[in-house]
């Protein structure tokens, strides 16, 4: 099975990371992809340039077993709609091999706002991680969607290639790149929040910090 985890790593933290490593190892996945968007559909765009955000993931990734940079969003000149990036592993790994869509709580909540989400589960199961006592399924529909696919065990995973959707209780870090940049923003380290790798090479960049120049994302 293959884990698919995408977004704008800007920058990459401890968060993305453990998130990655508790689902390979509770899901005995053979890789988790980490797939950087270039254009982002459902969010802002990335402060850090395509280069940038590449050479992080390339650092923090460097010898992780089962971690994998997937480039293939960096290419298109298109928005990066999800649907697109599966159909394009599709390609890659054939009809039969499972798929697993790594998403968190908050991506579920609004799923069903995706680009043509139903087809998105014709193409891989829904992984989504959630923290402990966080009900992602409040809304009736959402409900509905997950009883019709639901997968309580990871090993039902294996037994299709997509269609179902598991809930995955994680280590849960309270880390997001949005408080990464803005600590680095206001002059204070983020260290202890991502690798010191990444870190060092966001300092040498001077990427973030005040009166930072917007870069070209390209």
């Amino acid at each position: 099975m293959i884990g698919v985890f995408g977004g704008t790593f800007d920058p990459i933290h401890f968060g993305h990371l453990r998130a990655a490593l508790d689902c390979l190892q509770v899901l005995a996945l053979d890789q988790v992809r980490f797939i950087p968007l270039r254009i982002a559909v459902h969010r802002a765009p990335p402060l850090a340039s395509v280069e940038q955000r590449l050479a992080m993931l390339e650092t923090a990734l460097a010898d992780v077993p089962g971690f994998v940079l997937d480039r293939r969003e960096l290419h298109r000149d298109a928005p990066s709609y999800t649907l697109d990036t599966l159909r394009s592993l599709r390609d890659e790994f054939g009809p039969a091999r499972p798929l697993c869509l790594l998403i968190g709580a908050d991506a579920y909540a609004g799923f069903l706002d995706w680009h043509r989400p139903l087809e998105i589960l014709d193409l891989a199961h829904l992984v989504v991680m959630r923290r402990p006592g966080y009900d992602p399924v409040a809304s009736p529909v959402l409900r509905r969607l997950y009883l019709e696919r639901v997968c309580k065990e990871p090993r039902c995973l294996a037994a299709q290639p997509s269609g179902r959707i598991l809930f995955l209780t994680l280590t849960q870090l309270d880390i997001s790149s949005t408080q990464i940049r803005e600590l680095i923003a206001q002059g204070r380290s983020a260290r202890y929040l991502l690798p010191d790798a990444v870190l060092d090479y966001i300092e040498r960049q001077r990427l973030y910090a005040p009166s930072q120049p917007r870069p070209a994302n390209v």
